[in-house]
C-alpha cells in the first residue's frame, strides 16, 4: 500500500488536467473560471482524503478526477432556482413561491420586457411619469379606492403606512391582532421600525370599542386593525369591526388603517370559504388605507398594495422611504394584466391559477386524480402501488388555516421503503415533486397538480423500479 507522501506525488497537477481532451470539452461549454475552481476544490479534496487516511487508490487515476470535475462544474453551473412539482395540497405555498402567474400574465412579462417601455414616461405629456399609475387606475376601479400605490411586498406597505402617516406618533392595536407571520414577521417589530409608537388595547381574547376610546389621547394618531388570517380564536372571544374602528377614528379626526394580510378582490364564500374580507368591503365600512399581498389570494406578482384616501396615498408617495420599496417593471407588467382579468369574475377565476385552484369542483379533482393513477400503474415499478384517497387541501399563505377544500390524493407506497423514504426519493427527481405525509403515507394532491406534472409523476414513480 502507498504510503501517504506517495499518495500526494500521485495526484494530477492542474495542468494535466488542463490538457486532458473532456476538460478541454468543458471549456467550450462553461466558463475557464469555473473549471479551474471545480479542479482546485476536487485536488483539495483529494489531499484532505489522504490526510485523513479515507481515500481509495482509484480514486487518484485520471479518469476518476476527471469524471468528478465533471460533475462539480455541472452542479456549480447549476441554477439553484428551480421548478418543482407541487403536490402538497397547499395552494399558496410560501416556500414554492406561492400564487402561480397567470398565462396572461406571463405574456405581459414577455411583452413588456423583450424591449424598452414606458415605465416612467408619460406618452401624452411627453415627459416623465410615474410607475405607480399602471396600476392605480385598475385598483382603483376594482374596489372604489381613491388612490393606490403598489410596493414591494405587504411587509414593506405596512411600514410605509405607518411611517408616512403616525411616525413619533401612536397607533391603537388590539393585543389580539398582534400577529406573527412567516419569516418572524411581527406587527410590534415593523410598527417599531417605522418610527410609530404601539398603543396595545384589550385582551388577546376579547377588545371592545371602549378599549379604543379610552386609549386615544396626544400623540394617537391611528387605530389600526390586523386581520388575523393565519390563526382563529374560537370561545369566548370578540373584536370590534372594522365600520366601528373607522367611525370612532373619524369623530376624533385620526386615520383608520387595516392590514388585510393575504388580501382578496373575490368574495370566496360562493366556494366554500369564508371569513375572508375583501378590500372593497374593508373600504365600504370607513377605512382611510387598507394593505395587503399581491401574490397570495390575489394571484399576481409579490407586491404591496395600498388603496385608500387619494390625499394619504399621496402623502405616502412622497415618502423617501416609497423610493427604497418600489416595484420594477416586471412586477407592474404582471400586475397589470392579473387586474384586468378581475374586470370578470368568471374570466379572473378562469384564468388566474389560484383562484382556478381554490374553485376546483371535486367531480373535477377526482376526474384528474383518477386519471394520474392510471398513468402511474401502467408505469409502475413491480413493488409500488398507487391508491386514491379522500384528503383535504390548504389555501396557504397564512389565509383561512381552518377551512380545509376537499380533495382527492394518490397514496403512493413502495414495498421495503418507508414514507419518508419515499418522500425523500420523490424531492431528489429532477424536477423536485414535493408532497406530504400523513399517517405514515406519502401522498399526493391533485389540486395543485399541473396536468404537465402527470408525466413527470409517472417517471420518477417508475424510476424506482
Amino acid at each position: 500500500m502507498a504510503t501517504g507522501k506517495e499518495l500526494y506525488r500521485k495526484i494530477p497537477k492542474v495542468d494535466e488536467l488542463l490538457l486532458d481532451e473532456r476538460v478541454k470539452g468543458l471549456a467550450e461549454i462553461y466558463p475557464p473560471s469555473l473549471i479551474k475552481e471545480a479542479i482546485r476544490e476536487e485536488l483539495d479534496a483529494l489531499r484532505d482524503s489522504i490526510s485523513r487516511q479515507t481515500l481509495d487508490e482509484r480514486d487518484l487515476s485520471i479518469d476518476a478526477v476527471v469524471e468528478r470535475v465533471e460533475a462539480r462544474v455541472a452542479e456549480r453551473d447549476a441554477p439553484t432556482l428551480v421548478p418543482v412539482v407541487n403536490g402538497t395540497g397547499i395552494i399558496v405555498h410560501t416556500n414554492l413561491g406561492r400564487s402561480l402567474l397567470s398565462r396572461e400574465a406571463l405574456d405581459r412579462l414577455l411583452t413588456i420586457n423583450r424591449g424598452y417601455c414606458n415605465l416612467e414616461y408619460d406618452l401624452g405629456e411627453g415627459r416623465r411619469g410615474s410607475r405607480y399609475v399602471h396600476a392605480e387606475e385598475l385598483l382603483c376601479e376594482l374596489t372604489g379606492a381613491e388612490g393606490a400605490l403598489v410596493v414591494n411586498n405587504n411587509a414593506a406597505a405596512v411600514l410605509l403606512v405607518l411611517s408616512t402617516l403616525a411616525r413619533g406618533r401612536e397607533v391603537v392595536v388590539s393585543r389580539g391582532e398582534l400577529v406573527e407571520i412567516g419569516g418572524s414577521f411581527r406587527i410590534p417589530d415593523v410598527m417599531a421600525r417605522s418610527g410609530a409608537l404601539l398603543r396595545e388595547v384589550g385582551c388577546t381574547n376579547r377588545t371592545h370599542i371602549g378599549d379604543y376610546e379610552a386609549a386615544i389621547g396626544d400623540l394617537t394618531a391611528a387605530f389600526m386593525k390586523v386581520h388575523t388570517s393565519n390563526y382563529r380564536m374560537m370561545g369566548f372571544v370578540s373584536s370590534v369591526s372594522a365600520k366601528d374602528v373607522a367611525d370612532l377614528a373619524h369623530a376624533h379626526n385620526l386615520v383608520a388603517i387595516e392590514d388585510l394580510g393575504s388580501g382578496c378582490l373575490l368574495d370566496l364564500r360562493k366556494y366554500g370559504l369564508k371569513d375572508e374580507p375583501t378590500a372593497k368591503e374593508s373600504l365600504a365600512a370607513g377605512l382611510d388605507v387598507v394593505c395587503f399581498s399581491g401574490d397570495k389570494l390575489l394571484g399576481g406578482p409579490q407586491a404591496g398594495i395600498i388603496l385608500g384616501r387619494s390625499d394619504l396615498v399621496a402623502e405616502m408617495g412622497k415618502n423617501p422611504l416609497a423610493r427604497a420599496l418600489r416595484v420594477d417593471k416586471l412586477c407592474l407588467a404582471a400586475l397589470e394584466a392579473t387586474l384586468r382579468l378581475y374586470r370578470d369574475e368568471k374570466s379572473a377565476v378562469r384564468s388566474i391559477p389560484t383562484l382556478r385552484a381554490i374553485a376546483a369542483p371535486l367531480d373535477e379533482l377526482k376526474r384528474r386524480a383518477r386519471r394520474l393513477r392510471n398513468l402511474l400503474r401502467r408505469n409502475r415499478p413491480e413493488r409500488g402501488d398507487v391508491k386514491l384517497m379522500h384528503g383535504f387541501s390548504q389555501v396557504g399563505g397564512g389565509a383561512l388555516p381552518e377551512q380545509g377544500l376537499a380533495t382527492q390524493v394518490l397514496a403512493l407506497t413502495y414495498e421495503g421503503l418507508s414514507a419518508q423514504a419515499l418522500e425523500t426519493f420523490f424531492r431528489g427527481f429532477s424536477p423536485p415533486i414535493i408532497g406530504r405525509i400523513e399517517h405514515d403515507v406519502f401522498l399526493l394532491d391533485i389540486r395543485t397538480i399541473l396536468d404537465d406534472d402527470f408525466k413527470v409523476i409517472a417517471q420518477c414513480f417508475a424510476s424506482l423500479g
